[in-house]
């Protein structure tokens, strides 16, 4: 579990950043620019430790400078609301990718939950990450900006780590429920 926290806070560390610093400062322009460095620098140390970059990691590097360019351009408070929906659908539409989520687990979730329910439960992912993405324009679309800002943390973000506490402890019973129905090593040897 620790493997798979450290890798998502990574994949999405830019996001993190420019939330801290948003709701510390109330600056957009701040922590905007900050997001955007705090992306650059973790593109360069992978390309700098000569680490392969995954889809989901070139994703976050032209999310971050993309909309966070946008971001800074336009000073629009809507545009600034439905952003996340573009991020949401984004990484959704990666996450459709089959397997996506294998390279974050641990070796006894990969060697120990059938191949098709990893894949389903990337789906399952893909399928949240698009929901929340309606979701936002709906709330983005309708209500304030402070409104707005308490879904997105609260509601958004809450589901995500729901989902993620969920999907460890399944997955963590059918390890176990998988180790319990391998015979002992020893009675492997008696044969």
């Amino acid at each position: 579990m620790r493997s798979a926290l450290l890798q998502l806070l990574s994949d999405f560390l830019s996001a993190i950043v420019f939330l801290v610093l948003y709701l510390l400062t109330d600056s957009v322009t701040l922590a905007t620019a900050m997001a955007i460095a705090t992306g650059l620098a973790q593109f360069a140390y992978m390309k700098w430790l000569a680490r392969p970059i995954d889809a989901m990691q070139w994703l976050a590097i032209v999310l971050v400078l993309g909309l966070g360019a946008a971001t800074l351009i336009s000073q629009d408070s809507r545009f600034i609301m439905l952003k996340p929906s573009l991020v949401h659908w984004a990484v959704g539409a990666v996450m459709l990718r089959r397997g996506w989520m294998i390279r974050y687990l641990p070796p006894i979730a990969r060697d120990h939950i059938a191949r098709p329910v990893l894949v389903a439960a990337g789906y399952a992912w893909a399928g949240l990450m698009l929901l929340l993405g309606v979701a936002n324009v709906i709330v983005a679309l309708s209500l304030s900006f402070q409104a707005w800002a308490w879904f997105i943390t609260f509601v958004a973000g809450g589901s995500k780590v729901i989902a993620f506490v969920a999907q460890y402890w399944i997955f963590r019973a059918m390890i176990a429920a998988r180790l319990r129905a391998q015979p002992p090593l020893s009675s492997l040897k008696a044969s």
